[in-house]
């Protein structure tokens, strides 16, 4: 095998040789850097026989060594054997619950850092991935043990009295033949992947679930992972036709100052296994299921290859699969990878690749990091009295002769505590957050270096006070206008007491206050017809006007008196539209005349008639004859009865005006 592919190195005889992919070196690579990089940890299982085929086939063509290297024979030479050395090796006898705590159960406590995590099962169909991941009632796998473990973590971490508040949520998902499908939620079809401004992976309209025990996880998993596509083929009775992910969500909020958010995720990732068409007997629809799987792999490989080489385009965008992997592999997770293998020669091939994938993708290089945020509570603001910010001599100057004569009282003084337990800077809340953000770490750490860091803020204070200054001097302003309101208030009621004969003759320039006035709005007839402005007045300024625009009558109206009891009631002036009925007449014959006469541009010239609605009336005029009356324009296709009357409201008065 060539040793330029990062394969296994050969050596004559029985003796093994040793893997270059598989030296533990890399563990202490950026050891030094921030963040620190952490491994891909890549463990293998090996299934045991199964279908009675023990002894059948002859010996495994896998052998483990100890608990973290296996050798298998060279298919190239028979006398060689290929020795492969990974974080963790688990033989035929192994339980699930030595592949958990072993490999899995050591990465959960990371997603109480807010760090992401991932666990990927990785292997050739039927070499027992989804009994890994699945397991059964009695021999629960990795995906069970992984939530009972992290929902027990969360109710001990987020407990009364902890300075953490936690909560879970679930998301259940498939690719299958490169369409994203919500496990939780199949009616919603293909799904998209998207990327955020901070390069985390996200998928808009994926259903959560918070769940809070194991009882609820089941009650949205299990009947999820019916909907799971699978299929029957040559070597498995149930082969999974899809990659299944399952995304667990952990949120902590800080129930203290300074309230800080972390988020935490768990990529728990069932991979559909690699598949020979020529050994499963694929056909149709499976053959097509098989070449996306078989496709979608490939890229994957194609993506550990770049990062291992250090390329500067990693392809994750070429699949479905490896755009969700992109956190997992070179991302920010602490990823493991568990590659599963059969020992019988039959799958001999698809071990070697296998393995091989498995080796390079232990040099990939994480760098995980804690998905930590502030989150802004916007505080209340303190206002203080004018007293306290200028002194008693400045707030005198301030106030003017005015508000000294009228004795307008002094906002209250804050309390000498409240303005204490606040920070000057915190007093700016309605700044923008990135800013505030930032102005709070910088008072936090002038705040731990005592006095010496104090003179730092004299600048921002002198600023501040001018600002409260001017904000006092607005609201001694907004004083002097609620006592002048009062004033006129006063006036007003000493004037309805007067005589009504003298409150006829008094002054029409006596102002009624803002408070007390009534705006009454004209509301528009139901059936109102507009007249443009010069016609109205041509047709007032005529002796034979036919036409009278406006009819005034009195409507009484109840008003809303001093005395909430005794409603009084005032007549309002109401204005209606009056037309001759001989001019009416005039108008429906001329648009009568012209709908049963006029060409297509002719009947342009009227109101809300275009192009397309001028063609479906001489379109229909010529099928089924002339208009009989106005009212017949409704039966034109695309004219409905609302559109009719509107044209008519339009163009009757114009078309009856120009009669005259």
């Amino acid at each position: 095998m060539d040793a330029g592919r990062r394969g296994p190195l050969r050596r004559r005889g029985m003796a093994s040789a040793t893997s270059g992919a598989g030296r533990c070196r890399l563990s202490k690579v950026g050891a030094g850097r921030r963040p620190p990089p952490a491994r891909v940890r890549v463990a293998v299982r090996l299934r045991p026989f199964v279908d009675g085929t023990d002894g059948a086939g002859g010996p495994p063509c896998v052998r483990g060594l100890d608990s973290c290297s296996l050798e298998i024979a060279n298919w190239r030479n028979h006398q060689e054997t290929l020795k492969y050395q990974f974080d963790a090796f688990y033989g035929e006898k192994s339980s699930q619950q030595d592949i958990y705590a072993g490999s899995v159960q050591p990465i959960l406590r990371h997603l109480l850092e807010g760090q992401n995590a991932s666990v990927l099962a990785y292997g050739p169909t039927g070499a027992g991935k989804t009994h890994t991941m699945l397991g059964s009632p009695e021999q629960p796998g990795v995906i069970p043990r992984a939530l009972m473990d992290l929902l027990q973590l969360t109710r001990e971490e987020g407990g009364e009295g902890r300075p953490w508040a936690l909560s879970v949520t679930m998301s259940y998902l498939e690719i299958y033949q490169e369409k994203v499908l919500d496990l939780l939620d199949p009616a919603s079809g293909d799904l998209v992947i998207r990327e955020d401004c901070r390069g985390n992976i996200l998928i808009p309209g994926l259903t959560q679930k918070p769940i809070t025990s194991f009882a609820e996880f089941e009650q949205h998993f299990l009947p999820a992972s019916r909907n799971r596509t699978v299929g029957a083929t040559r070597l498995n009775q149930r082969s999974s036709r899809s990659h299944a992910v399952l995304l667990v969500k952990v949120e902590q909020r800080e129930r203290l100052a300074p309230f800080r958010q972390r988020e935490g995720k768990l990529y728990l990732i069932d991979l559909a296994g690699s598949e020979d068409n020529r050994r499963t007997g694929n056909k149709g629809l499976r053959l097509k299921e098989s070449g996306a799987i078989n496709s979608s792999l490939f890229v994957l490989g194609k993506v550990v290859d770049a990062l291992n080489q250090g390329l500067p385009r990693v392809p994750y965008r070429d699949s479905k699969l490896t755009r969700l992997l992109q956190d997992s592999l070179g991302g920010s997770a602490h990823s493991i990878l568990i590659a599963n293998i059969a020992p019988e020669r039959r799958f001999y091939l698809d071990t070697v690749s296998a393995l091989n994938f498995a080796a390079r993708s232990k040099e990939v290089i994480n760098r995980p990091f804690t998905n930590e945020s502030l989150q802004l509570r916007v505080l209340a603001p303190v206002k203080l009295s004018q007293k306290e910010l200028l002194g008693p001599s400045e707030a005198k100057r301030a106030r003017g002769p005015e508000e000294e004569e009228t004795g307008s009282p002094e906002p209250p003084a804050a309390p000498a505590s409240a303005s204490q337990e606040l920070s000057p800077l915190q007093k700016l809340s309605s700044m923008d957050p990135a800013v505030l953000e930032r102005l709070l770490s910088l008072d936090r750490l002038l705040g731990s270096q005592g006095s010496q860091g104090t003179h730092g803020l004299n600048t921002p204070r002198r600023e501040r006070m001018v600002l409260m200054k001017t904000m006092e001097e607005k609201d001694l302003e907004i004083e002097r206008l609620k006592i002048k309101q009062k004033e006129l208030e006063a006036k007003v009621l000493a004037q309805e007491a007067v005589d009504p004969k003298e409150k006829e003759n008094s002054s029409p320039t006596m102002l009624r206050p803002l408070a007390r006035r009534t705006v009454t709005v004209a509301k528009p007839l139901k059936k109102a017809v507009v007249m443009p402005l010069q016609l109205i007045q041509e047709q007032a300024a005529s002796p034979n006007a036919e036409i009278h625009i406006l009819k005034k009558k009195g409507r009484k109206r109840k008003l809303e008196s001093l005395d909430a009891s005794e409603p009084e009631e005032k007549a309002e002036d109401c204005w209606e539209l009056q037309i001759s009925p001989e001019l009416l007449a005039h108008g429906r014959q001329k648009i009568l005349d012209l709908l049963n006469e006029g060409s297509a541009r002719d009947l342009r010239s009227l109101q809300r008639i275009g192009q397309k609605k001028a063609q479906l009336i001489v379109g229909w005029r010529e099928l089924h004859g002339p208009f009989s009356q106005v009212e017949d324009l409704e039966r034109v296709e695309g004219i409905s009865g609302k559109q009719m009357e509107s044209f008519l409201k339009a163009n009757i008065l114009g078309l009856a005006a120009s009669q005259r």
